[in-house]
């Protein structure tokens, strides 16, 4: 599909989306890190999801509205696919297949913000952080070591706690043995541990 669609290259703490502004475009990210957020007072926000390589990061209000409710910025280098919202409304209705693996993105990614919700609301501060730990880990750079994308304040944003919250377990599980901390870069030492951590928490 972005083979014959428009490119759009953003440098990390680019906006690519900012709440509030007509729809216009079906977005896909094609490389790259990006976080969906939603605003609010005194520049405190809720970051909604974090997006990865493959990720429709429209998806959430393309069909809904007819302005964006929320905004999303690069947390690193990354290449979006830019495709009018008309062209793909004309397939949705000339093409059962595709309409229908739009409606199952459009399911799968609710289910997981819905389910990811919930589960960190049932996790301490403790879990929450573990929690987030893991998830860039394992299911983002797939490697016990790497560059936390978002800072302390992103975190709490994240799982709903304080910054101080955040700084106090990472520094409580450096202490632990559990992590090493190189600056904004993250080694997990003990990821058993973590995991324990993130389940029990």
């Amino acid at each position: 599909m972005c083979n014959t669609k428009v490119e759009s290259p953003f440098r990390q703490g680019e906006v690519i989306l900012e709440e509030g502004k007509p729809i216009e475009s079906f977005i896909y990210l094609k490389s790259g890190l990006v976080k969906l957020f939603k605003s609010g007072v005194d520049e405190k926000g809720q970051i909604i999801m974090i997006a990865k390589p493959f990720d429709f990061v429209s998806l959430l209000s393309v069909f809904s509205d007819d302005k964006y409710n929320y905004s999303v910025t690069a947390l690193e280098d990354s290449v979006t696919c830019n495709i009018k919202l008309d062209d793909i409304k004309k397939m949705i209705h000339t093409n059962g297949d595709f309409a229908l693996s739009i409606m199952k993105k459009m399911s799968s990614v609710s289910d997981m913000i819905i389910l990811e919700s919930l589960s960190l609301r049932r996790k301490n501060i403790h879990g929450r952080v573990a929690y987030i730990l893991l998830f860039f880990a394992d299911q983002i750079y797939e490697t016990d070591y790497f560059e936390l994308p978002l800072n302390r304040r992103e975190i709490a944003e994240f799982i709903g706690k304080t910054t101080e919250n955040v700084i106090r377990t990472l520094s409580e599980f450096r202490k632990d043995g559990i992590i090493k901390i190189f600056g904004k870069s993250i080694e997990i030492i003990d990821k058993e541990k973590l995991k324990q951590v993130s389940d029990f928490g």
